[in-house]
């Protein structure tokens, strides 16, 4: 079971227990079997998680597309790069490939970009510190 790699960037879904899916656009791996994301504190989904922390996180993306399960810990309640956002961690317990039997292959994933540029620029300083933060 190791986490697959996929290019920064790439939006995946995060799963939880309601059922809520929301869509996430800053996970990032740090390890076989550790991702991070950020997530409004606002977010009626972190109160779900802080409830019932067992999560799914779906990624599809050019030429991986898997779905990542286990439960989800709060590495930091506010980011430095950004106060209203919190960094969170999904601790894997069980990688789905979706592309294992070699039937299908994904070309691309979801694109979408920023209409305000200085959120884009926020964006790479959260994937910066969820990458450094928690362990």
């Amino acid at each position: 079971m190791t986490l697959p790699h996929w290019e920064r960037g790439t939006p995946g879904i995060l799963c939880v227990a309601g059922p809520r899916a929301i869509p996430i656009s800053t996970a990032v791996r740090v390890g076989d079997d550790r991702l991070r994301f950020a997530l409004a504190r606002s977010r009626e989904t972190l109160v779900a998680l802080r409830e019932d922390s067992r999560a799914a996180f779906c990624v599809l993306g050019a030429g991986v597309a898997f779905t990542a399960h286990g439960s989800v810990v709060v590495v930091r309640e506010e980011l430095e790069s950004a106060p209203t956002v919190a960094g969170l961690e999904l601790r894997v317990e069980r990688v789905q490939d979706h592309l294992a039997d070699g039937r299908t292959e994904l070309l691309d994933g979801a694109r979408w970009r920023w209409r305000d540029e200085s959120f884009a620029a926020i964006e790479d300083e959260i994937v910066a510190e969820l990458t450094r933060c928690g362990s």
